[in-house]
């Protein structure tokens, strides 16, 4: 299933957007805002102007009840980000890769920051898959908004943290 997204930041450079997702303490207060029940947030920045990015958190299965049958009550869910150096106008790109522990779910994508009029744009691409005979496709869409649901409150916790009018 195709996810599409976007996060806006409309007064932000690109590289100050790198700052603020390789940042360890803004991370953890994204994880804190979805709900995390547990969370663990590893930034490793290299030397080559890269980074790499992994999240972990435990969620409560905020889903359907026919879904809570095969994902459980809680999900441990790995976000890794691999972020390239920047290009001549700072912009960047990342490997996405979103994984449920112990379930047939991934999304494999990039987020891609780029220069929108005097601010930054980070575009998220993916595809989700739920590898399930039957109902993997029946899965997908309530997995997907649950990641949407995600991006919407990486979104408010930005606005907060960089001063943006909501």
């Amino acid at each position: 299933m195709d996810v599409r997204a976007e996060i806006n930041y409309p007064t932000t450079t690109p590289e100050q957007v790198y700052t603020l997702v390789t940042d360890q303490m803004f991370r953890s207060a994204v994880c804190e805002a979805t709900g995390a029940l547990t969370y663990d947030v590893d930034v490793d920045k290299r030397p080559d102007d890269t980074a790499s990015v992994t999240v972990r958190r435990t969620m409560p299965a905020e889903v359907p009840d026919f879904v809570k049958k095969f994902v459980g009550e809680t999900v441990d869910v790995v976000q890794t980000e691999e972020w390239g150096a920047p290009d001549h106008l700072g912009q960047r790109q990342a490997d996405l890769a979103v994984q449920i522990k112990g379930q047939p779910v991934k999304m494999a994508g990039t987020l891609h920051t780029q220069v929108v009029g005097e601010g930054t744009r980070t575009s998220i691409r993916g595809n989700l898959t739920v590898s399930m005979p039957f109902v993997g496709k029946k899965i997908e869409p309530e997995i997907a908004k649950g990641i949407l649901a995600a991006v919407a409150t990486e979104q408010r916790t930005a606005d907060r943290w960089l001063g943006e009018p909501a």
